[in-house]
């Protein structure tokens, strides 16, 4: 690692993020609306993105600093099961597919802005939507704090902030002022900016990918050196290999399998979605967003690269920057660093507001103010955002840099709990909501319990996502072990109650509801004050 800054990379840097900084304030002119003071505008946008900008927009959300550093970190790491992430991702558009849709429909007819709003209108339990709000918001955390590490990587490798020895303020000063301008612009421009400064950030990511996936092998010799040096390597560790192992195939699907179905879970996924202007606009996006998969197979790739060239790293997450340091040339270097700085403000900001939308929608206006007029749910909604960035800031700068990727992993065994109420709702009423609320809570609690008993080499607790799954003796992803226990006990519970004749909630919406466009008679994109997040 270089002992001083890399000044021209860092120049080349700071111009980039000077740029997306005036782009994030600036996003507040662009598509203003009359009425600013509502979370339709500052929080999904006005619900008036086109394709190519609900493209950007959720590229952006779902391939983040986590992709350019920790998915290569892995391989780099432990070889091949670092590679789950592609398939996850081809996964998960089949899926979305069938159901997207739908909650967009629906939540457009009833001015739904999150996923806990449906939740409340499907099934008339309040208590059902906290849960789902609460564990988004839980969920999300370590999620942002995840991007924070992509930005402080990058600045450790660029040299910025001193050696171990720094005071802690001067080491941690580049990444604080970071964090405030990323607080300073969403605060101001909403879901507009991270929408707008997308466009950068995944023209910037591209370029980035193509080069180095052209560049860096032949500086290496081609890919038959760098697979074989990656061969060698874990070959004399043991960690794995360019193949995953058999004692690892049911850790690899299982977490594959379990990622796919957890990801348009997190809240910040549904925000972007919900931004979209049409039904037809999110289908034509689950069409064309595999795209950002074909990126993600090859960027994988890089965790090899990084063993071929040597590359020596204590935190496994600096093995990318340190590659493209000694790889490209220092104003390449510059802009690839660039890509993955940017790469983590975009999610993080959308990130925030999600998380604060739930807050607003389904605690503070649910429990705390139901009389709370538009422009107060937005006022609150900003606030919250600033906090949840606050503590995800907090996160980062106290825990161990190296482990985490499994905190985001902790998050979806969280999120994939809201799985049964969220789609199993956008399909059939027939779950009973006290059913969903105890299946949700046993995943919950066998998830965290299961998850905090995982050691690695350096944490004790929470050291990993994987463990026997219990009745079958292989070792698997904990979130979806709890997540068919959780189906499990919400299907039992639901004879029961229903043979109880256990009361049910008031189901608002309508079969229509669920197939609506933005033109069809009655499709509403934002209800009035006085019935705007009401429930039964």
């Amino acid at each position: 690692m270089n002992d001083g800054v890399n000044g021209v990379a860092l120049a080349v840097f700071i111009f980039f993020f000077v740029l997306v900084t005036a782009m994030g304030f600036l996003a507040a002119r662009w598509r203003r609306a009359e009425n600013e003071h509502s979370l339709d505008e500052w929080g999904l946008g006005g619900r008036s993105f086109g394709t190519w900008v609900t493209w950007f927009l959720l590229g952006g959300d779902l391939y983040t600093a986590y992709t350019f550093v920790a998915v290569p970190a892995a391989i780099y790491a432990a070889g091949a099961s670092g590679f789950f992430a592609v398939p996850y991702t081809i996964l998960v558009y089949p899926l979305i597919f069938t159901f997207l849709p739908r909650l967009w429909s629906v939540s457009h007819k009833h001015g739904y802005v999150t996923t806990s709003d449906f939740v409340r209108g499907r099934f008339g339990s309040k208590g059902l939507s906290l849960a789902v709000a609460v564990t988004g918001i839980l969920a999300t955390m370590p999620y942002i704090a995840l991007q924070l590490v992509g930005i402080q990587a990058v600045l450790d490798v660029m040299g910025v902030g001193g050696g171990e020895d720094t005071n802690w303020f001067i080491k941690d000063l580049p990444l604080l002022i970071a964090f405030g301008v990323l607080a300073a612009y969403t605060y101001s421009s909403g879901l507009r900016a991270p929408a707008l400064i997308a466009f950068v950030k995944d023209t910037l990511i591209y370029i980035v990918i193509a080069v180095a996936i052209i560049y860096i092998p032949i500086k290496l010799g081609g890919f038959d050196d760098i697979f074989a040096s990656a061969s060698d390597k874990f070959t004399e560790t043991g960690a794995g290999g360019v193949v995953p192992n058999a004692g690892g195939q049911w850790t690899y699907a299982t977490l594959a399998l379990g990622s796919a179905l957890a990801l348009f879970m997190y809240p910040h996924s549904i925000t972007a979605t919900l931004s979209s202007r049409s039904r037809e606009v999110i289908r034509r996006n689950t069409t064309i967003l595999p795209l950002y998969s074909l990126m993600l197979g090859l960027l994988a790739l890089l965790g090899f690269m990084a063993i071929a060239a040597g590359v020596k790293v204590e935190n496994g997450q600096l093995a990318i920057p340190q590659l493209f340091e000694n790889m490209f040339p220092d104003w390449f270097a510059g802009v690839a660093f660039a890509a993955i700085g940017i790469g983590a403000l975009v999610p993080a900001a959308i990130m925030s507001i999600a998380a604060a939308n739930l807050f607003t929608r389904n605690i503070y206006k649910d429990f705390i103010k139901p009389d709370a007029t538009p422009a107060q749910e937005t006022k609150v909604s900003k606030l919250v955002s600033l906090l949840v960035k606050v503590g995800a800031l907090i996160f980062v700068l106290g825990m161990d840099k190296t482990v985490a990727i499994n905190f985001q992993l902790l998050g979806g065994i969280w999120i994939l709990q809201t799985f049964p109420a969220l789609v199993g709702g956008l399909f059939t009423r027939w779950f009973h909501r006290w059913a969903l609320l105890g299946g949700w809570a046993v995943g919950m609690v066998y998830g965290t319990v299961a998850a905090y008993g995982v050691a690695s080499p350096t944490q004790k607790h929470f050291g990993g996502s994987s463990d026997e799954i219990p009745g079958i003796g292989e070792i698997g992803y904990i979130g979806l072990t709890a997540f068919v226990l959780n189906v499990l006990v919400t299907v039992v519970l639901t004879f029961v109650l229903r043979a109880a004749k256990a009361p049910d909630g008031i189901d608002e919406t309508k079969p229509g509801d669920y197939t609506a466009d933005a033109g069809d008679p009655g499709v509403q994109v934002e209800l009035p004050p006085a019935t705007a997040g009401s429930s039964h």
